[in-house]
């Protein structure tokens, strides 16, 4: 029985470092969203979606900021930790999305 709940504790920290990617890859791409909308560059996008991540999940993160029409996006790409966060990654990897209307400069 102990190897059974043992697998399950397992899988479902897995789960859990699996959900909380997703909420990192949302946040930093609402982060990096709202940097953009604020500002001219893309460098600022950029380092608004990596400055809230932990340094596990900054290794293979990327972001990506856009703007056309005045409209802006943000797109961050994180792995998934197997286990233990800094380590190996799986194979998939997490999106996040975020959008936003430029602000108007006076």
């Amino acid at each position: 029985m102990t190897p059974l709940i043992i697998l399950t504790l397992v899988l479902l920290w897995q789960c859990v470092l699996l959900g909380y990617t997703f909420t990192l890859a949302g946040n930093a791409a609402d982060e990096a969203v709202r940097a953009a909308t604020a500002s001219e560059g893309q460098s600022a996008c950029a380092e608004a979606g990596l400055q809230h991540l932990p340094d596990s999940w900054q290794g293979g993160a990327t972001v990506e900021c856009s703007a056309s029409g005045g409209y802006v996006t943000a797109d961050v790409t994180l792995q998934v930790p197997v286990l233990f966060p800094g380590s190996i990654g799986f194979p998939f990897p997490v999106e996040g999305h975020a959008g936003a209307v430029q602000e108007e400069k006076d």
